[in-house]
């Protein structure tokens, strides 16, 4: 598993909302030297830690862990799921309402 993946992601996520590592330290109730850790990859979370990162982030885990996992809800569309990885959290968030909008002004009966 590449950790420095899993961290770039965290900290994609994080100034995508425009807080600090400290901050997001701060709400995971870690210290600073351990989010910094994560983020820089020498550092795995421990599950409890990754899932409070995922719900302070309002991100999935699956968003942080799609370059570790041989599979996700995207795999059976190929051009989306290009798209996804390279999109951020925010990129997502506008994807995810537009998708939405669209689906509520179709018929899908």
């Amino acid at each position: 598993m590449k950790k420095s993946n899993l961290g770039s992601r965290i900290k994609i996520a994080r100034s995508s909302l425009g807080i600090t590592s400290e901050n997001l330290a701060e709400a995971c109730n870690i210290s600073n030297t351990y989010m910094r850790k994560i983020e820089s990859g020498s550092q795995i979370p421990s599950v409890a830690v990754f899932i409070t990162i995922c719900n302070e982030l309002k991100v999935s885990a699956d968003y942080l862990l799609q370059d570790f996992l041989d599979c996700n809800e995207l795999d059976d569309l190929p051009e989306l799921k290009e798209l996804w990885k390279k999109a951020s959290p925010k990129q997502s968030g506008m994807a995810i309402s537009m998708i939405k909008e669209a689906m509520k002004h179709t018929n899908t009966k």
